[in-house]
Parts: C-alpha cells; structure tokens; sequence
C-alpha cells in the first residue's frame, strides 16, 4: 500500500473516534486493515484497467463490530486515490437510510476526508412526467386504443377512481412540493396507479422526449449521481444494471469499488433476479386486443413504408402464437400431480429435475420463434417511433403520434422479450454438468371462477451468472454480513456465489460478552414439531406461562402462517391483547407500535415470520425475549431449494446436510441475532423444538450460535 494511502485512513480513522468520543474496537481496527490491504493491492494498467486477480474480499463481522464504519473508511480513500467510483450495495431500505442519514454525513462532519454521495434507485421508483400528462390529458377525454391497450397488459385500471391521484400527483410536482420520487411522498400510491406513471429503459425515449432537459426527475437525480464519489444502491439494482450489461444505471462495474453488505442475500437475489414467468390469459389478453387495434396503427403510421411493412410482419407469429397458446394451456391445465399451496386459490405442479416431456420442451421451442419475431418487430418499430420524435427526422410519422405510441410498442416489446425468455429456458437442454433449471406451473384461481396459468422457470444457483457479470468484471469487491459463514465455513457462501478460488475470507467476532448478556434455553415445554397440534399446544402454553408478566418484551418468531394464527387465537383474550401479529400491520408499524407500548410500560410480544428474523433493531428494553417456535428449515414446498437438492442427491451428494442444515444454520443465527444488539442488552432465548438436541445435526447448529449461557432442559 501507498504510505499517502495508509496515513490517509488512519488519520480518518483517529479524527472519527476522536469525534464521536469513542474507542477503537479490534475487529473494526483489523476489517479497515484488511480491506485496505486488498483493494490496495489489485494491480491496474496505465488505463485504470485490473491486471490482477485476488480483487474481492469477503469478510464475516459480528454485531458490534462497527463494520459499516469500517468499510467506509477503508474504501472511500482507495477509490478518491484511484479514481474509482463506491457503490455500497445493500438488501434493506433501513440500511440505506442508516448510510444516507447517519453514517455517510457522520464521516463527514468528523474526518477530513471530502467526498460526494448520494442514493441510487431504478427508473421505476420515479414518475416519469411524460407519462403523467398523458394520463392527465387523458382524464379530460374518452380513453382511446393505446389507453385500452396499456390496460391489457399493465392490468385494468378504474380511471374515474385514478383520475384524482393523477391530478394530486401533478400539482404536487409543479409547484415543487414534490421531487417526483416515490419514496417522498407522504402517502403511498396504489400500485395500479403508479405503474401508469412510471417508465422503464425501453419506453423511455430519454433525449428524444419533451420533458428530459429540466423535468425528469430520474434524469434529474442520474446527473446528480454522476458526481458522486459514493453511490448507495441494492441488490436488486446492481443485478440489473448488470443484466443490461453493466454500466448503464450505475458506473461501469471495470471501474467500481463495489462492497455488499448485507451480503446473505446476494445469492438469493440473483436467483430471484434470473428468474422468468408468464401467465396465459393475460397475454392472450394483450395480444387480442392489439390485434383489434392494428388497423388504427396502421392507419397513423400509414405514411412510412417501413412502418406498415413491420405491422405486416407482426400478424403471422401474432396469429400463431395465439393459437398455440390456447393448445398448449389446455395441455397443461389437464396435467395430474397439482398440488394445493400455502396461498390461498393457488396449486403448483413441478417437474422433478426440472426435467419437462419433451413434447412441452419441443411446443416451447416452437413459442420461442413466434415471440423472437414479434421482438424484432416491435424493437424495431419502438426505434423508429423513437427517432420519430426528432426534430430533423424525416420518417414522416407525426411526432404527437410516435409519442402516442411509442411507450405502448415498447411494453409490448418488453413482455415478448419476457415471454421469449421464459420459453427459452424451458425449451433448453441443462447440461449433465451443471444444476438444472426449476421447472414449474402455478394454478391460480381468480374471480368469478376464473382460472389463470403461470409457467415458471429458475435457476437454482446464481453462481455462474455472478462469475461471470460481477467478480470478472469488477475492480474491487467486498462482500460482509453478520451471517456468511453456514456452520462454521464459508463453503456454503462459495458455492452459491461462485466466487473467485483465491478469495479471501475473514471472521471477526462480535465485541459482545454473550456469555453475561444472555442465555438460550430450551424449555421443557419444546418437543418435536412433525406432530402440529402438540407443538401448537406447547407454544400457547409456554407464551400464556413466560410471557405473561408487565415487562413482556417479545418476539415470537414462526415458520408458518398457518401456525402462528392457530397459536394466537389459541392464546387468552389478556393475552391477545397484548400481542402485535405481522399480518396486521406494515413491519415499520409494528415496529413502532411495539416501542409505544414498551415505552408506556406496557407489556408487548410481536408474532412474525422470517422477514421480522433480521433486519429490526429492537435495543434495550424493546426486546428482552426471543422466542423461535422451531429450527428455520426452508419449506419443502419450494421448486428451487427442492430442484437443487435433487440434482446434488443425483451427484451423490446429501442435500439435506449440504443444503437445508447449513441455510438453517445461517437462518438461526439471524433470528438469535435480534436479541442482543448494544453491549448493555440482556435477554433470553427460548427455542421450542426438541430436535436440536435429539438430532445429530443439533451439536453443529448449537455450535453455529454466539456463545450464550445454556439451559438445554428437555
């Protein structure tokens, strides 16, 4: 490392606590040493390019560690020295606003260090003002074709009940009341609202459209974020700025510090990120009624040659994949081997393996034709229309009409792409090497008895995917979580992320005495869960007997839904009353509502399911009591955990010990972690599921946990 570089983020890192009036922790102290040493020894060409190949780390840090700090303080220099962007992704909005908020201007405010930052979303958390006076335009009017069309493929719209929002919205925006994100208004906007207001990167026309110099608000915030030193992002953000080839929402990942925390997520992401669907009857929906409209298209574009000859093109594979659709629905609709879901009106039917029949896989294949030449048809059409929109163009297409149409040809070509890769993946062959792709149908049933179809596709791993467009590609990369080891070992986190062979990794453990702050016991009332009502019973009776005192601070955390609702209304009417279920509130309000009731010295337990495992910050008095009503196995009704373990008891593997007991492992850490989170918490952990010790996979997980006292009764 550079001296200059060194005495750089030492010297932030002294003026930091010396302004914070704080002591220096260990494991924070060796994190900024690590991280500094790893990013300062990638080697780059005279272009700035990596030229070296050990460019990510990957850094477990315990609570209390104060690792946001240390990432920081580490990175931020290397970057400004480098000239390389930061882009700190997380999973969470809490952690976001945390950076935003506290820890970014903290640095700031203490250290010497002069730096720029600033939040980076996806064009669809923004309005788009275009489309915003189109629907205003429109609420004076009779809606026309390309209204009726966006209905089919967005979804129906009530315009009489939408019509004020539109207004609101657009008074708001004008007088300056609003800066068009979403995130900053006072009062959340319907979805089926929103989703008319907003664009995506195929609709908009970005320099071609009216409002793009001075008001659009995504553009507007993009040019502000062209300056930062420091980008906050998410997951989801990054992988898809990724899947468009990288560098087009955010900078080029070539020249980019990138650091995840929260990073447990990341695999999951990508899964979800690379996954694909397509229901039926709303694309048959869609593709009819442009059918019907296409002789008013043609006629407003009937003056360009290339127009009408695309519009010709678009009939036949429209024609077909209609028909083809309707065969092949009646197909699957009659499969045996559905199965109901935990969602109410749903069935699901997947295919072992992901192996489909072939014939499915050959009707796919012949889909792909169809929807790959209605993707080259309306891509086409969408640029023209574009380009239309030009002041020099000479396409002899009206402007007024190209900007009519063109956001809806450009969502028409956004769903084929979808579609074409959807059909994609279940016409492929998996390679004999390499995990399959989940294969399933969900069946839902809707209003007035109607049925609805959805094709699903997944891969089970995202490890290739992020090999290739994230840890070849990126300068510098750190990867940190409270969580990332499963059982002790990273080979868990390896395997799913498929990081580098060379990387590094790292262990810091929490600063907290768990030993003096907290216990976990396992109650006498615990028993096996596999028979359900016996452990319901043992809940209810363990919560109306520990639980039931003025000082009650509990989380109660369940696998089912179906459960923790037969637990409630199994409790006393006193002991309802003091109870808080996820099902009723929003988190952040039950949250709140918690904290008021603990403030007012009254007694309060919140029923939740695994998204209240992590991610809520309850110190002190707000959370004293942990109660895990069984260990954190995966449903078995998942197609992609169920599809992998298949193909690793195909490669000879054990799927439940390589796969479902590590993410337990990794799940049962973050729940236990709600528990003690500053160095004066105190507090119990109680879990109700007799397995742990009677199985031989108990020892490894109680083994996974922080060093709490024990009570292991039963």
């Amino acid at each position: 490392m550079k001296p200059d570089w060194q005495v750089c983020i030492q010297q932030a890192y002294r003026d930091f606590l010396k302004g914070r009036a704080l002591t220096p922790r260990l494991g924070q102290k060796q994190m900024i040493a690590d991280l500094a040493r790893c990013f300062s020894a990638i080697e780059e060409d005279h272009e700035g390019r990596r030229t070296s190949q050990q460019q990510v780390i990957v850094i477990e840090a315990g609570t209390g560690t104060g690792k946001t700090l240390a990432y920081l303080l580490a990175c931020l220099p290397l970057s400004q020295a480098r000239n390389k962007r930061l882009v700190i992704s997380t999973a969470t909005i809490a952690l976001q606003e945390q950076l935003l908020l506290r820890d970014l201007p903290d640095i700031e405010k203490h250290t010497d260090l002069s730096f720029r930052y600033g939040l980076a979303k996806g064009r669809g958390r923004y309005l788009c003002t275009a489309q915003l006076a189109r629907q205003c335009q429109q609420s004076d009017v009779t809606p026309g074709q390309t209204q009726d069309l966006f209905d089919a493929v967005l979804g129906p719209s009530d315009h009489d009940a939408d019509n004020p929002w539109f207004a609101r919205l657009a008074d708001q925006y004008a007088s300056g009341d609003w800066d068009g994100d979403r995130d900053s208004l006072d009062e959340a906007v319907p979805h089926n609202v929103w989703r008319r207001l907003t664009t995506d990167h195929q609709r908009c026309t970005n320099r071609r459209c009216s409002h793009f110099a001075q008001a659009c608000p995504f553009f507007n915030a993009r040019r502000a974020l062209e300056q930062a030193d420091v980008i906050v992002a998410n997951h989801d953000l990054v992988l898809s700025d990724l899947a468009l080839g990288g560098g087009v929402i955010l900078p080029a990942p070539e020249q980019t510090y990138y650091v995840f925390d929260e990073a447990h997520h990341l695999a999951d992401k990508a899964i979800g990120h690379f996954a694909a669907s397509f229901r039926f009857n709303a694309s048959l929906k869609w593709i009819r009624l442009f059918k019907k409209n296409l002789p008013d298209l043609r006629d407003s574009l009937a003056q360009n040659r290339t127009a009408q000859a695309l519009l010709n093109q678009v009939v036949e594979p429209m024609e077909g994949l209609e028909r083809d659709l309707g065969v092949l629905y009646g197909q699957l609709a009659q499969l045996e081997g559905w199965v109901s879901g935990y969602q109410a009106n749903q069935a699901s039917r997947r295919w072992p393996k992901g192996e489909v029949p072939q014939s499915i896989r050959d009707f796919s294949a012949h889909l792909t034709t169809y929807l790959a030449s209605l993707c080259r048809c309306f891509e086409k059409l969408a640029e023209l229309l574009k380009a239309a929109q030009e002041p020099d163009d000479v396409s002899q297409i009206p402007s007024e009409l190209a900007a009519e149409w063109h956001p809806l040809i450009a969502l028409l070509h956004a769903r084929a792409l979808a579609a074409h890769e959807l059909w994609a993946l279940w016409a492929a062959a998996d390679s004999p090497q390499q995990p399959p792709k989940a294969r399933w149908l969900l069946r839902h049933q809707q209003g007035a008895g109607e049925e609805e179809i959805e094709v699903c596709a997944s891969p089970v791993t995202a490890a290739n995917d992020l090999a290739a467009r994230l840890w070849k590609r990126c300068f510098g990369a750190a990867l940190t979580s409270a969580t990332l080891t499963a059982l002790g070992r990273f080979d868990h986190l390896r395997q799913r992320t498929g990081l580098p062979k060379e990387t590094q990794c790292q262990v810091y453990p929490s600063p907290f005495d768990y030993p003096r702050l907290g216990y976990l016991d396992v109650p006498a009332q615990a028993c096996d869960p596999s028979d359900t009502d016996a452990h319901t019973d043992a809940l209810i009776d363990f919560i109306e007997t520990e639980l039931d005192h003025p000082q009650a601070a509990a989380l109660v955390l369940f696998s089912s839904r179906r459960q923790m609702q037969a637990v409630y209304e199994g409790l006393s009417s006193r002991m309802r009353q003091a109870t808080l279920m996820q099902d009723e509130l929003p988190k952040s309000r039950l949250v709140e509502k918690h904290r008021a009731r603990v403030d007012a010295s009254k007694p309060s337990i919140l029923f939740g399911l695994a998204s209240l495992a992590e991610g809520i910050d309850l110190p002190g008095d707000y959370l004293t009591h942990v109660v895990l009503a069984r260990l954190p196995f995966a449903t078995p009704d998942d197609p992609v955990g169920a599809t992998l373990a298949e193909w690793i008891e195909a490669q000879g593997g054990n799927p439940f010990l390589q796969l479902t007991v590590p993410e337990a492992s990794v799940r049962l850490v973050q729940a236990c972690g709600r528990l003690i989170r500053t160095e004066t918490d105190k507090g119990r952990i109680s879990l109700l599921d007799k397995r742990i010790l009677t199985r031989r996979y108990g020892r490894q997980l109680l083994d996974s946990l922080p060093p709490f006292q024990r009570k292991l009764s039963p």
